[in-house]
């Protein structure tokens, strides 16, 4: 077997010619790179001078809160295609002060019993975790109810609310005694 050593004088040559190839064709690629950056010109539009704020003084506090009784029941008086008598139902409403039973929905109460109190009957009604004592003519839900009528088993109300065309009208509810099924 035999074995040719290349001369390092060779080898010298091989590497000066590689390296000429490749220097040429990297100046003409530096030169065209070059052409192309100074052919290109972004276009960036200016940015437009900012507008100047004008504060506008806050007039809103002469007017009525939107959501206020005191709105509702102007717009009632007001109008003309709500008969006097159903304004005649929300009106005593809206001056009252409210009950802390009105802030609940009548699906979370449960009537859990009733109690015989000088010869009255008072409905237990269990909101959340806390037990409340309920007699006739208290309010019960957000739908403006008045208990009627308490029985053994359940507490009867009216309740007044707007009907699909905007009146108000009377309806009647009621509170279920429930038993508690988790003893």
């Amino acid at each position: 077997m035999q074995t040719r050593w290349l001369m390092p004088g060779t080898f010298l040559a091989l590497a000066v010619s590689l390296t000429a190839c490749t220097s040429s064709s990297q100046d003409e690629l530096q030169t065209w790179m070059q052409t192309e950056r100074n052919s290109i010109r972004p276009s960036v539009k200016p940015i437009p001078e900012p507008t100047k704020f004008v504060p506008q003084a806050y007039e809103g506090e002469r007017l009525l809160p939107p959501f206020s009784n005191e709105k509702l029941a102007s717009v009632l008086r007001g109008s003309q295609s709500v008969p006097v008598a159903n304004a005649k139902l929300i009106e005593p409403e809206l001056a009252r002060r409210k009950q802390p039973l009105e802030a609940y929905p009548l699906d979370i109460m449960k009537m859990v019993g009733s109690l015989n109190r000088d010869g009255q009957l008072v409905a237990l009604v269990k909101v959340d975790s806390l037990l409340y004592q309920v007699r006739p003519g208290n309010y019960l839900g957000q739908n403006y109810g008045r208990v009627t009528r308490i029985s053994e088993t359940e507490v009867v109300m009216r309740e007044i609310v707007q009907d699909s065309s905007g009146e108000w009208t009377e309806r009647p509810a009621a509170l279920q005694l429930q038993e508690d099924v988790t003893k």
